[in-house]
Formats: C-alpha cells, structure tokens, sequence
C-alpha cells in the first residue's frame, strides 16, 4: 500500500498480498481502507491510469478548441474567464473524476492523520519516529515547488499517549428519533450522548461556529461531520468566514411572515441582516443576499425570516402596515405559486427578488419581482406530482354557496382533469385553514376574492371541456355543462367563448378565406393556452396590486413602491385633475419624488430563486430553472474563487492560495449560447414548425463531443441529458415546442373585449392585447404570449398593424419563453454586478423529509456541488478579503497610533505597520482554531485572510466598547460634580417694555399681500379661519401595539378637581380622548375629563409564549 508520503515508484512493486494487514499495528489501516471500499493496491494503479487519461486529453486538445464558439458570440451576462489554474485535467473529465480526486486526498490525510496517532500510541521512540516522518514530509515538500492540494494547517496537538480507541463506521447511523427531536435546556445531555454514541462530535473540534477553526485535515468528511455534530445539537446554522451555510432540518413548515407567527429566533440571519443594513448605511452600495441550493433546502423559509429580521431592524417590526401588505401579498403568491414535487411537497416554482430600499437604516419601501415559469403545471402536472396548492386549498374551503355560485357543486380533485394525480394529498383540514387564511390576505391588499375565485374555477372548469373530431374534421365540444359554466364565470357567451377557440383567423397575407375550422388537437390546445393565461395574469396582476400599495414614507400619498412608468402615469393623472393650481402642485411632487427616488437608490435585496432539479425526465421549465442555478453558482463562482485569484495576481501578491474549483462556463454556454446554445437552437426549430424529434436531432449534431451533453440511458429520439454543476439530469423534448412558443390565438382574446364581456377582471387580464386589437380593426391571424411581458404585446401590435405586410417581409413573431426568461436572467444579473453579495448556501439534511434525520450521503453530494470545501480551504489559508488603502483606514482607523497622519494612514507602509502589531499581539481568532492569519500588500489593495479579518474586528470592537465605556464615565461624572454643586438658577430676565413713542414698522418690511394670497391659495389655506384641528385617536400606542379604548391607566400624580379626587398607585377606568390635552376617565360613579400628565402610559398585554413543538 502506498502511504501519502511515499513514492509511486517505490512502491510499484509491492504487491497486495505483502501489505501487513495481521500486523496490530496496520490492523486500523487496514479497517479504514475497508469502510471506504478501495483496494490495497489502489495507490499504485492510480498514477497510470492517471498518466493515460492526461495523454487522452492532450491528444484530444485540438480537436476541443475547434469545437468551441466564438467568446464574442456569447449572450452579455455570460463571460467565459480564463482558464482556471487548477484544470490539470481537460474539460472532458467529468465530474466523477474530480469526485474520485478528492476522495483520495480525503483518504490520504484521514491515513496521515491515522498513521501519526498510531506512532504517539506505540513505543517512547514513536514520538521521534513521528517527528521524523513529519520532517521528511516537511523536506518534501518544500524541495518540490508545487503546491499541495490539501491547504497547510496548523500542528495537530496530540493527546497525551493512550490505547488506540475503536474506529467508528465511517456512516454512523442516525440516533432514535426521540433522542434527534428538539430538547429543551434539560435534556441538552442526553441530545449529545445520543450523538457521541453515534459516532457524532467523537472528533475534537467538529462542534466549531465557523468551518475554517475546524483542526486537523480540511477534508470533505471533516466538514459533513461538522455539520452533522451542529445538526444533532439543534444548530442549522453554519458560517464559512462571511458566507452562511443553512441546514433544512424540515421542522419549520410554517410561514414566517404571517402576523400571528411566532417570532422565528434565528440569530445567524439577523447577523447578516445588520451586517447588511449596516455596509448599505456606510457606502451606500446596493446590498443582496442571495440563497442558492437545490430544491427542497429550505430557500423559501430562510427568505421569509430574512425578510423579517430586516423589517425588524430597519422597517419598525410586523405591526406596520407596511409588513402586513407584504406579508399578505406572499402568503397569496405562496398558495398560488408552490406544488408538490418528487423533491420537495412545498416546492416553489416562483422566483422571487425582493428589493428593499433603506435609507438612513430606514426602510423605505419594497418591491417584489416574480419569475414564473413552470406555466405547464397548470394544464399537465408531470407524472406523480400535484397541480399548483390553491386549487386543492380551494376545494377544500369553499362554502355550499360558494361552490354553487362558481359552477363547483359536487366536483372533487379526481374529477377535474387538471388535477387529477396520484401524488398523495394533504388533510383536508389543513387545506380548508391555509385557503381561508389566503382569502384574508387577499383582503389585505384590497382585491376582491370573489373575482379570483371566479378565474379559478374557469380554469378548472376548462380542462374538463373535451374536443372531438366531427367527420368533416372540425372540433367539437363533448364537455358542454363546463363550457357553459366557464362562459358564465369568465363574463363570455358560450357560443363567442367556443368560437374563440374552435376558429381560426387567416394571416392577412393570404385574405382568401377570412376564417377557417379548427381541428380538435387545435383547440384543445387553444384551450390549454386560456387556461395558462388566465392563471398567469391573475398572478401578474397580485403582484402588481402588491407593488403598488403605499410604503413607509409615503404619507404625502404619491410614493409607492411601482416602477418609473407607473410614476410617470401617476404624474400625468394629476396633473390632468385640474387647471394652474393643479399643474403646479404636481411640479412641486413630481420633484419631490425625483428628489426621494435619487436619495433611495441604495436598497437591500433578497433573492430566492429556482434550485436546482432532478425530476427526470425533466421538461423545458426544469431546463430554464437549472439554468438559473448553473448562472447563480457561476456568479458565486466569479465572487468568491476567480476574483480573489485574479486580483493577488494582478497585484504581485505571492504565495497566494488558489484553490482548485470546477467551473461551471462550459455547461452555461451550452444552454445560453446566442449561436449554438440549446434555447437559440430551440428557438430556431419553433420558427421552422419543425418537430421534437428535429430539434434533439440537430443539437446532438451541432454539439457531438461536448463534455457537458450526454445521451440518455436507455437511447431515445426525444431525449438528452445534460451534465450540470449537480449531477447529470435528463430531459424530455416532447412538449419543448409548444411550451417555447407559449403563445394565444388572438381570434380568443378578441372574445374577452369589454363589448362582449361581463367580467371586467377578466378584460382586465388581457387589457394591454385587447388595444392592439382595437386598434388593428380585429382579429388578424396573430399570436399573442399567454404569459405577461413588456415586449410580446408590442410586437404582436406591430403584426397587427392596418397596412398588410410583404409576403417576402413577414411580422416578427413574438418573443418565446426562453428569449423572456433569458432577457430577465440578464437584467437580474446586472443588478447583482453593482451590488455587494452575502450568500446564503442553503442544504437539505435528507431527500424524504423526514424532521431531524440527516442524511450523510445526501448532505455530502451537496457539499460536493456547492464547492463547500473549497470555500472553506480558501477562507483559512487564501486571501478571500481585499480592501483599498483608504478603506482600511477608514474602517480600522481606531487602531492607529494618534501620531499617525493623514497620508500616512492612507499608504500601504502605514497599514503594514498596523498589521504587524494587530498580528503580534492578537490571539487566535478561535480558541485553538488553526486558521491562518496572515495579510499581505498589494499595489493599491490590503489583502487580508478570513482568520486576520476576524482577528481586526474582534479588536475593533474591543476598541469601540473601551471607548464608550470611557465616555459614559466622563459623562457621569460630570452629571454626578453637577448634582452635588448644584447652585440655584437665577431668576428670569423679564422682557423689556417697548419704549413710548416707537414709530410704526416700515411699509416696505411687510410681506408682498398678494404673494401671501398666491401661496394660500397654492396650498389651499384659508386666511379667515386657521385650519381645523385633527380629531381625536380612538386609541393609544405603547411599544410599538395600538390599544384601543376602554383600557385601565394608573394615576400617576395626585389631582383633586370638580370635587373628584386621584391618588398615586390607583388604577382608573379611560374611556376615550376629552377635549385637547386630557383623557375621559370614570372614576367615583363620574365622568371627568382628566389631563394626560396626571396617568400613566398604558401598558402593551405580553405576547404568550409559543408552545413546544409537539413530539414526532
């Protein structure tokens, strides 16, 4: 066997069977090779096999750079960087290779680690044996002047020699599910012995806040192990120097922004919450939190507590009416926009980027941009899985009148087509709650349910709507009670409702039949295109009512949180209200909105997008959602690894540690690619009306040989996989076409016109189409998006024009889904570039969802694609932080010398000198952490590693807390002087009499009448009569709670009048607010007006604590 330390060459003639395995002394080696299933002779079979596949690869070299496109030709968000020091190996290795690389530096450590125990527990000369080898590896290693995979840790301190303790199996099983559960304050010790008795936190140091103070070999067991001794200690969250690793334990279910939810404790969140707050405050950059991981990691909940902390710390809390509208507009877009999938039973399939603008640590307003996608679901729920949850929440909750009125009487899932599934469902009882808490919240934002209820329905009442053929090949309706029904909910005839969808209009370049049939295959798919559209634009439509709800520091009622063309319009209607009074009022707002707008360009945001997914075989909607992922770890990628490299570089910084990380670029230029990429490819085969079979033929063709596309197991026609950053995932093509062109004939919408329709949410859906109809004259042939987007109406105007196209100049067609999704991707991407990024990298503890079991190997291949290990060797031994000369200072400015000057605090010579004393006197920034902490200067950059940075700011705050320590002594020592000398004020100097004979003011001194009668009236003042006061609160707010009359106040000062007398200590009965200045109390059988001075505040009832969780 070959030891890490140890030649290939001297060890390529041992042979298996003279490994001592019955020695006692390799007796542990040889179980630890066992447990991780390799064979003796491994080490030295890997180096020819590595040898022949870099010889591959080299030979194939050419042939690769052929194949690649042009950089230029890429989409703009997408840069390919150059190539990463670390690929020793060619592009072509898969994933799998890199995973067994790390598996064996994995091992070879836990055998140096092993090797170095056994030497201190043997002989009294195995200590100097041990030192020995540790000095010829030491010698090794700096002969050679490569750098090791493994980054260099501090010493290991040994235990004292001691008999060698069993190996534990190297997967543990889990502890019993009621040692796992939640334990209180006293059951702390049972948690952790059920966790040391499974092999949990045996290893000293595991149970570390921060990865990078984990001691001995940074392995990628080291660091599951770690995360396995927090889990089973209740503790789900795990920081990697700034960036925060969050377990999903799948005990919190509930929605964190509800009002009556139990305020979520999750102190790790709100750190970064104010470290947020705080960045935005001092710079003014943008800031966002982005959560990224795979489906089912808990992403949605870890937003929603984020979202709370930051109303908490910069938006007055959840009793602001503020979080009340957000938090309602997302438990409305939670029922509508979250399914069951395979992964995840409250699987979200809406992106979310929240955007909270701060101003002054104020929230000032917020705004919610929505990315859905998965719009098939609607109409085909892939196999095994559930349609959208409100659909089944409404079912459950409707009333017997409700059900009447929507055409519902006697219907259950499993009738409707749509949501027929065997996907298993939930309680009724829950369903039933969940839909009548979502009908309050619609409330809330002020839309009216019934009208959603009623698109609804129609949605489900139109998948029940069959079509046959009759003989002479036109559709035919067999559903005719839902058509009916349909029509009556959407506000349509039933006869303009089928001719919408059973006709087709003619393109007007080819006016020789005006009108033709429809085959059954056709409307049906017409059919399936409303249904999509009705739901889509109700979600639309909830978002934009969310959007425009006034915000804080809108009390002059024209500041909300809508876009700039809802600003504008804003402007226009006011200004249109009136004639010279009214244009000037709206000048002066229109500035002051520009002058608010430009001092809030900072904001906050948190983004929640689609993670990444496995449901083979996988449709368009997991294609563009794993694209997402691929572009969010690519971004994460650039952040943390490719900047810090190229920066040391750029600046001379040497011995800077690169890590070895799998860049992602080549998988994103195959999907996005403007020229060859699969969704151009797509795009292509939809213009040409060509089939699924075409498509998969011609993107196998054009990318034969591509490392990243692969061919399904077992073969088909309509199918490819694709390697992304999380595994391989394959894809069906079948529904790729239909589901890209997403597009509504506009012989249909023409029937929801408000001259034919009742419904006026219904026309209100489609009210951006219905004008280009009106203004074409009609329907023309066209295709409308189903989805809402900026650009699909326009162009489908364009198509409508009055002047007839060329045959030989076509319209354009609209834009398809993917050009959508990707513009949107583009524009997310160039907010995150001009904003400072905190990343949140969410896991899932099991694939069942199962409540406080974690799953070892489910955990570890998501460490694996994450890149887990690699963040934590580059934030204990690389330079992760740089700052600018003057920033340091700035930051760290209480820690120079007062002697210091100016430009001496700004040069790189005086931050040196300050590293260096932080750095001779600083303890570790952990106890026994073997983090480096190190720094180094480059041409305009301090570059810091994650164990300096923390080391600075541990004495920058003891710094800041002896400072105001001191100032709070001064200051009470002053007030203490003052009190003991205190000498009596003297009296007040009366105000002299004016002297007899004083001439009258000046004519000329006096204010302009005229302009005094302008300014009145601009404002609407009255200067006979002064303004009326305001009336009276009919209630009264302590901490933050409104209590409202009558309550119980306790007099606070003795008060003897109209024959009623108070003393201290006596609790009287308020019953509302007197005349200005005094409260009504009843006291003695009487009511007297009583003033505010003589009761005390009244006291806010104490929220009951939250029950216990209930056990499992």
């Amino acid at each position: 066997m070959l030891l890490p330390d140890q030649t290939y060459e001297g060890a390529s003639a041992t042979t298996p069977s003279s490994v001592p395995t019955a020695s006692p002394t390799l007796a542990p080696l040889a179980a630890l090779l066992r447990s991780h299933h390799v064979r003796p002779d491994f080490f030295c079979t890997y180096r020819s096999r590595q040898i022949h596949t870099h010889r591959q690869t080299s030979v194939g070299q050419e042939k690769k750079e052929e194949t690649l496109e042009d950089p230029g030709e890429r989409r703009q968000t997408v840069h390919r960087p150059r190539r990463v020091r670390s690929q020793r190996l060619d592009a072509s290795s898969s994933n799998e290779a890199v995973h067994l690389q790390r598996r064996l530096l994995s091992l070879s450590s836990e055998l140096v680690t092993l090797r170095n125990h056994l030497h201190v527990g043997g002989a009294s000369g195995g200590g100097a044996g041990a030192a020995g080898a540790a000095g010829t590896a030491a010698s090794g290693t700096s002969s050679s002047g490569s750098q090791p995979a493994v980054p260099p840790r501090a010493p290991l301190l040994l235990p004292p020699p001691a008999p060698a303790p069993p190996l534990q199996p190297h997967h543990p099983p889990p502890p019993p599910p009621e040692a796992r559960w939640r334990a209180g304050s006293g059951s702390g010790t049972a948690t952790a012995s059920a966790c040391a008795s499974a092999g949990v936190g045996a290893g000293a140091g595991t149970d570390v806040d921060d990865l990078i103070h984990l001691r001995g070999p940074l392995t990628e067991d080291a660091v599951v192990r770690a995360l396995q001794a927090r889990f089973y200690q209740n503790k789900f969250y795990t920081s990697v120097g700034p960036i925060l690793i969050a377990m999903n334990a799948y005990t919190d279910a509930g929605n964190a922004l509800t009002p009556g939810a139990a305020r979520a404790q999750r102190p790790e969140l709100a750190r970064l919450v104010h470290d947020a707050v705080r960045h935005q405050a001092d710079t003014g950059c943008p800031q966002a939190i982005i959560l990224s991981g795979v489906s089912g990691s808990g992403k949605t909940y870890a937003s929603m507590v984020l979202l709370r902390r930051l109303f908490d710390v910069a938006g007055g809390g959840p009793e602001t009416d503020a979080f009340k509208h957000l938090a309602a507009a997302f438990t409305v877009l939670r029922s509508l926009g979250t399914a069951a999938t395979h992964a995840n039973s409250h699987s979200s399939r809406i992106g979310h980027f929240i955007e909270v603008q701060v101003t002054d640590g104020a929230l000032y307003r917020t705004k919610i941009h929505c990315y859905f996608l998965d719009q098939t679901r609607v109409v085909r729920p892939p196999a095994g899985e559930r349609n959208y949850h409100i659909f089944y929440q409404m079912l459950a909750g409707l009333t017997t009148d409700e059900r009447s009125q929507l055409h519902l009487d006697g219907y259950t899932a499993n009738d409707l087509r749509y949501l027929a599934s065997s996907h298993p469902r939930r309680p009724e009882a829950e369903d039933g709650a969940r839909f009548h808490a979502w009908k309050s919240c619609l409330g809330v934002l002020g839309i009216p349910f019934l009208d959603v209820l009623r698109v609804l329905a129609a949605v489900l009442l139109l998948g029940n709507v069959h079509f046959t053929d009759n003989a002479e090949g036109t559709a035919e309706p067999n559903g005719e009670a839902e058509l009916v029904a349909a029509g009556s909910l959407l506000g349509v005839g039933a006869a303009a409702l089928m001719r919408g969808l059973g006709t087709r209009c003619a393109p007007r370049a080819a006016r020789g039949q005006a009108r033709a049939p429809a085959s059954a295959a056709a409307a049906a798919a017409a059919r399936d295109a409303l249904a999509k559209a009705l739901y889509c634009r109700t979600v639309a439509t909830i978002v934009r009512r969310a959007n425009s709800l006034k915000r804080l520091g809108s009390t002059l009622g024209t500041l909300s949180s809508d876009s700039n063309e809802s600003d504008a319009a804003s402007r226009r209607a006011s200004t249109a209200g009136g004639g010279a009074r009214g244009r000037a009022g709206a000048r002066s707002m229109a500035a002051l909105n520009d002058a608010v707008r430009h001092a809030t360009d900072g904001f906050v945001g948190i983004l929640d997008m689609f993670g990444f997914e496995d449901a083979g075989p996988s449709r368009l909607e997991h294609l563009c959602a794993n694209l997402c992922a691929e572009t969010m770890q690519h971004f994460y990628n650039t952040h943390v690894f490719k900047s810090s490299a190229e920066s040391c570089r750029e600046e001379g910084v040497t011995g800077a540690l690169e890590v070895e990380y799998v860049d992602n670029v080549p998988c994103i230029d195959l999907v996005s690619s403007l020229r060859t990429g699969l969704l151009a490819a797509l795009d292509v085969e939809c213009a040409a009306r060509n089939t699924a079979e075409q498509y998969v033929a011609r993107i196998k063709s054009a990318h034969r040989g591509h490392p990243r596309l692969a061919e399904p197991r077992p073969p088909h026609p309509r199918r490819f996989a694709v390697r992304h950053y999380a595994g391989e995932v394959t894809y069906d093509a079948s529904d790729f076409l239909d589901a890209n062109r997403d597009a509504v004939p506009d012989e249909l919408l023409a029937a929801f016109d408000t001259r034919t329709c009742e419904f006026g949410f219904a026309t209100h859906l489609f009210g951006a189409e219905l004008k280009a109809l009106a203004a074409a004259g009609g329907p023309a042939g066209a295709q409308f998006r189903a989805s809402p987007t900026a650009g699909g109406a326009a162009v489908a105007a364009g198509a409508l024009g009055a002047a007839p196209p060329a045959p030989c100049s076509p319209a354009a067609p609209p834009s398809t889904l993917t050009q959508d999704f990707h513009t949107r991707l583009d524009n997310l991407l160039r907010t995150l570039v001009h904003a400072r990024p905190h990343f949140v990298r969410c896991l899932r503890a099991n694939s069942t969802e199962t409540p406080m079991h974690f799953d070892r190997l489910t955990v570890a291949r998501q460490v694996r694609a994450l890149q887990i290990l690699e963040t934590v060797q580059l934030m204990a031994s690389g330079y992760p932080h740089r700052m600018r000369f003057r920033a340091f200072s700035g930051r760290y400015r209480a820690l120079w010398r007062r002697s210091a000057s100016g430009a001496d605090r700004e040069s790189g010579a005086g931050c040196a000198r300050v590293l260096r004393s932080v750095a001779a006197a600083a303890a570790p920034p952990a106890p026994a952490s073997p983090a480096a902490v190190r720094w180094a200067l480059g041409k305009r950059h301090v570059f810091l590693s994650e164990g300096m940075r923390q080391v600075l700011e541990r004495m920058r705050r003891a710094r800041r807390q002896a400072a105001a320590e001191r100032i709070q002594a001064a200051w009470r020592a002053q007030r203490a002087r003052a009190a003991r000398g205190a000498r009596p004020a003297p009296p007040a100097r009366r105000r002299p009499a004016p002297i007899a004979g004083t001439p009258p003011p000046d004519p000329a001194d006096k204010c302009d009448p005229q302009l005094v009668k302008r300014t009145c009236s601009l404002f609407g003042l009255d200067l006979e009569r002064p303004p009326p006061l305001p009336p009276s609160r009919a209630y009264t707010v302590a901490n933050g709670v409104k209590l409202g009359y009558p309550q119980q106040r306790t007099v606070a000062a003795d008060w003897d009048e109209a024959g009623v007398r108070l003393r201290v200590g006596d609790c009287v009965l308020a019953l509302g607010a007197a005349r200005r200045g005094h409260v009504s109390v009843q006291a003695g059988g009487r009511t007297v007006p009583v003033p505010h001075a003589v009761l005390g505040p009244p006291r806010a009832p104490r929220p009951a604590p939250p029950p216990p969780p209930a056990p499992a």
